[in-house]
């Protein structure tokens, strides 16, 4: 069996790696955090309809060795633990020194480009080391790699992501959020590097189904990582999105504040202000969006534009950023996944093992004709 130790695995997508990962025969998920408690409880509600063996223990993602992860028996380490804005690489150099395999949900833009450094040991040790195992840059470069053969050039990417107001993503991510808030983003927009700033350049996005959301840039992997990829490309933007406006326009002017100099930690409002989010869940909706807008010349030499949507209800939302980690796990577990190193989470997944991972849920793609190619996705 294959002992799966997931760190933060009772977070908001940790539980959720663990609930996906505990139908899976042949694992042994050990469900890992600070809180000995919160862990025990999780590993608990995970046990009557898994079909891995659940335990559970207590470990800080900051101060793991790799004498504690021989200790577990870990065979791989998913690190769900974020937020990675202002984190070193202590963890997966103990996985490395372990001899583990090491994944992480990172969406910090540094922390995922800078894991390279770490190539060499992770090829000496036999192990594969990923960062950014999430929305982005795991899912979006996916369906960028999926369309990238109806394009003679790809020259524009605009990619967001709106979640439900219903979701809780915890003071850590909150904080992680409102830490982005009025810095600069250093950006390629019409072929030259622009800074832009967090939250900034408000706008709207009209998603199928669940219609508008305001949405403001957001510094995130793919901002450096599809020009290396993509030299033809002139511009790439991120932006995110919340789904209640008066929140999102809070940030907005936030954001002005943080550039004005009025204020310099706005991470230190994520409790008071994610209560405050809690106690209004009923302006929104368990109901959010991702999409990706590739704008380039066609085979024919004309221009063309193509934009994949998915939308997630019942609250499954918060799956999406679990499910390029449970892939790649599923692949190391298996044998399948072969490659050895350390590298950002660009294109190690396809759409189509996306789609079966998540055929169970609430997930779909509205509106969209279907375009042959390796599968089934939805682009227009």
């Amino acid at each position: 069996m294959t002992r799966v130790l997931i760190i933060g695995g009772y977070g908001a997508f940790g539980a959720r790696i663990a609930e996906r990962l505990s139908h899976d025969e042949g694992l042994e998920i050990v469900i890992g955090g600070r809180s000995g408690e919160r862990a025990a409880a999780q590993a608990l509600s995970l046990r009557g309809h898994a079909n891995a063996k659940i335990s559970h223990t207590s470990l800080d993602a900051q101060r793991a060795s790799a004498a504690d992860l021989r200790a577990l028996g870990a065979r791989i380490v998913i690190n769900a633990s974020g937020p990675f804005q202002g984190q070193d690489y202590a963890l997966p150099r103990a996985a490395i020194d372990a001899g583990c395999h090491y994944i992480d949900l990172a969406d910090a833009r540094d922390f995922v480009a800078g894991i390279t450094a770490l190539d060499g040991p992770a090829k000496e040790r036999d192990v594969l080391v990923v960062s950014g195992a999430s929305s982005v840059p795991g899912i979006s470069s996916a369906v960028v790699g999926a369309f990238a053969h109806e394009f003679a050039r790809i020259t524009q990417l605009d990619i967001g992501i709106s979640p439900g107001n219903s979701f809780d993503p915890g003071v850590a991510t909150t904080a992680s959020v409102l830490g982005g808030v009025g810095k600069p983003i250093a950006m390629r927009i019409d072929g030259a590097a622009r800074t832009v700033y967090g939250w900034q350049g408000i706008g709207q996005h009209h998603f199928p189904e669940i219609g508008k959301r305001w949405m403001g840039y957001v510094d995130v992997p793919d901002l450096g990582l599809f020009p290396e990829h993509y030299p033809s490309l002139e511009t790439v933007r991120f932006r995110a999105g919340l789904e209640v406006g008066v929140f999102h326009i809070a940030l907005w002017l936030l954001s002005w504040a943080v550039r004005a100099g009025l204020l310099k930690r706005p991470e230190r409002l994520a409790e008071s202000l994610l209560a405050a989010k809690k106690q209004l869940r009923w302006l929104g909706s368990d109901a959010g969006g991702m999409f990706v807008t590739i704008e380039a010349l066609g085979r024919d030499g004309g221009p063309k534009r193509l934009t994949w949507t998915l939308i997630a209800r019942s609250g499954d939302g918060p799956f999406i950023p679990a499910i390029a980690s449970v892939i790649i796990a599923r692949r190391l577990a298996s044998g399948a996944e072969r490659r050895r190193g350390a590298m950002p989470c660009f294109q190690l997944i396809t759409l189509d093992e996306f789609d079966r991972a998540v055929a169970d849920l609430d997930i779909g793609y509205p509106n969209v004709p279907r375009v042959p190619m390796d599968g089934s996705h939805g682009a227009s």
